[in-house]
């Protein structure tokens, strides 16, 4: 079986346009330097990991990233289309994650590897409805298209779509992601 890599999507965090929805409460410029914070802390929690991992980017250059983050990076581009186009660019086995998600730890990241290794699925549901991560073993394009993306529905959606498949769902523990100025309620290490 292929190697189970971890692709963590994240933007560039340009002010302006990076956490749009924190900009109300703290500024163009404190939304970026929030969400820099954030993807900091995610690639540092996929170094602890071990686990073999990439950057899949948008709004900026991969050069940009590697730069800025660690010349020893795998960088990709995240390509065009929306986010199911760039989703389902991520070849099987994976584990896809995003960077806004300060509870996220290394022991998580091997929580799903390793269920991988018996399960077809897993997924980590966000207190938001969506989901933090999930990882697949096969081809999940399925779980991508027309789904309501930013909807307190995407979680519940994924899981029926995997069971429609036949496929068990594995569920790991809730966190939280960080997406308005409350979410930061209890991360103050993350504010500008």
């Amino acid at each position: 079986m292929p190697e189970i890599r971890l692709h963590i999507f994240c933007r560039w965090p340009e002010p302006g346009k990076a956490k749009t929805r924190l900009i109300p409460d703290f500024g163009p410029a404190g939304a970026a330097a929030i969400y820099a914070r954030l993807l900091a802390h995610t690639i540092k929690v996929a170094r602890e990991s071990g686990i073999p991992f990439e950057l899949r980017v948008t709004g900026a250059e991969p050069d940009v990233f590697r730069s800025a983050l660690g010349e020893e990076l795998i960088v990709v581009d995240q390509g065009e289309g929306d986010l199911t186009d760039k989703l389902a660019r991520v070849s099987a086995p994976a584990i896809v994650i995003g960077s806004d998600c300060p509870g996220l730890t290394p022991q998580h990241l091997w929580a799903a590897h390793d269920t991988l290794a018996t399960e077809e699925m897993v997924i980590g549901p966000a207190s938001d409805g969506g989901y933090y991560l999930l990882g697949y073993n096969s081809d999940a394009r399925f779980a991508f298209e027309n789904m309501p993306w930013s909807t307190a529905e995407v979680f519940e959606e994924t899981l029926r779509r995997f069971v429609a498949q036949g496929i068990r769902p594995a569920v790991m523990p809730e966190l939280s992601d960080i997406d308005t100025a409350e979410d930061l309620a209890d991360w103050p290490d993350f504010l500008p």
